[in-house]
Order: structure tokens, then C-alpha cells, then sequence
């Protein structure tokens, strides 16, 4: 894809797709597990991207968490606990829409962890990767990087679109008046985690249509795959049915065709 403004972004997301069912492919025939986490500030176009990365999968095969509020019960458990459960089998690919790196965002930035937790956490997380690496799992990182003019664009598009008014939760509000907590919280998130075994990718997201281009196609770039040969399917012909009498069509209430 050229590097200039001129590009056709449904092309370049058909292209991409139908490599995406080939990795989906080669993931299953091969076994193997894929994490890629999708980070950054909110309205960064992080759920977008992965809206039109499942698009033409198999939801069996690539799965996507998004975890809410934590229980009185997982607040006890080991911090990680609560991730490790959903992370993939042999075959599998997930998507983890915000993930561990919770802690070192949002809780540190607005009190939901201690200070002890906080540190604990950034000693932990890379090892707890180099862990997944070592059992077999590719674990890819994406932080979406958006300029504060660009998010204060798409928060007033939140505010005023009845659409896309759920996305503006009263946690985006209080992020507004801490911005620069949450930029110094990720420079110290990257610094303790930007690991050679698991890097972190930043994805420039001010054009969020680039922006999920560039990011697929580098997912793609990372996991080395071969096009699977689909074999041709024939399908068989319908079994003779007359002998069974079918009971009468009116029998059976229809959803109303407004449409």
C-alpha cells in the first residue's frame, strides 16, 4: 500500500482479510496459541481494529476478551489469575481488548491498586510473558497512540452521536483531567515492560483507518504462515423427501416483514 493519502481502505481490508483466514488456517493446522493485546488511551481506536480484525473469522477460533469490573472474589486471587484463564489453547487466537496492563493504566492512575501492587506488578508482568513465550505462545502488543486533539474530537462525536454515546463512560471524564498521569504511567509501563522477547508495537492512531491497516498487516507480518490449499467441497444432493408430508406453513409464526 503506498504511503501517501491515496488508498482504497476497503480493498487494502479485503486483502487483508483473506489473509487472515489463511493465518486462522495455518493457526489451526499447526496449534498454535496467539495472544495479541490491544492497548492505549481511550477512543484511541483499539476496538474498532479489533472489530475488523474477527470480522471474517471463525469466533471459535479467535476470541475476543474484554473484562469488566473485577469481583470481590478475583480481587483475592493472584493478579494475573484472572487473564490466565482465557488464554489460548492449541489452536486458538484471542484478543484481548485491554488486558493485565490494567494495573499499570487505570489502577495506578486513579487508586484502584496499591503502590505495592503497582511495583509488584512491573517486576512480574515481563516474566509472566517470557513464561507464555517459553509454553509455546506468541504474544504480540499493540499500544494506539492518539494525540489529545484527535481524542478531544472523537469524545465530543461520543457526546453528541446517540450511537456511540454508550462508549463515553464517567472513567473517560476523570482520564480527561489526568492526562499527564496516564502518559507518565505508560512511559513507566514501557519502560519496565518493553521487552526483546515480548516488544511493544505502537500503532500511530490518528487516522483510525491506517491505523487498523497498519496494524493487521503487521500481526500478519509477525506470525509466519502458508496459504492453505482449500480442497473443493461438493455438495451432496438432497435425500428424497416426498414421502414425508410436511405439517401445514401457517403452523409456524413468521417475524414480520417490515423490510
Amino acid at each position: 500500500m503506498s504511503k501517501d493519502n491515496k488508498f482504497n481502505y476497503d480493498e487494502e481490508l479485503a486483502k487483508l482479510h483473506t489473509e487472515l483466514v489463511h493465518l486462522q488456517e495455518w493457526v489451526k493446522k499447526q496449534g498454535l496459541k496467539v495472544v495479541i493485546i490491544f492497548e492505549g488511551r481511550d477512543a484511541s481506536g483499539k476496538g474498532g481494529t479489533i472489530k475488523r480484525f474477527t470480522e471474517p473469522l471463525n469466533p471459535r477460533v479467535c476470541k475476543v476478551v474484554a473484562l469488566g469490573v473485577p469481583t470481590e472474589r478475583e480481587k483475592t486471587q493472584w493478579y494475573f489469575q484472572r487473564y490466565a484463564q482465557y488464554l489460548p489453547a492449541a489452536g486458538e487466537i484471542v484478543l484481548f481488548d485491554r488486558s493485565w496492563y490494567n494495573r499499570a493504566g487505570v489502577e495506578k492512575v486513579m487508586g484502584f491498586c496499591t503502590n505495592d501492587e503497582y511495583d509488584e506488578f512491573l517486576r512480574s508482568c515481563p516474566e509472566f510473558e517470557r513464561m507464555l513465550v517459553r509454553s509455546g505462545t506468541i504474544v504480540l502488543k499493540y499500544w494506539f497512540s492518539v494525540s489529545d486533539e484527535e481524542q478531544e474530537k472523537r469524545f465530543k462525536n461520543r457526546i453528541s452521536n446517540p450511537l456511540k454515546r454508550w462508549k463515553f463512560s464517567p472513567m473517560d471524564l476523570e482520564s480527561r483531567s489526568r492526562w499527564l498521569e496516564y502518559s507518565q504511567a505508560k512511559d513507566n509501563m514501557f519502560a519496565h515492560t518493553d521487552t526483546k522477547q515480548v516488544p511493544w508495537y505502537v500503532v500511530n492512531a490518528d487516522n483510525k483507518k491506517k491505523a487498523r491497516l497498519n496494524c493487521i498487516s503487521h500481526v500478519l507480518s509477525q506470525i509466519p504462515y502458508e496459504k492453505m490449499d482449500l480442497k473443493p467441497i461438493e455438495l451432496p444432493e438432497l435425500p428424497d423427501y416426498k414421502a414425508y408430508v410436511r405439517p401445514p406453513i401457517d403452523y409456524q409464526t413468521f417475524v414480520p416483514e417490515k423490510y
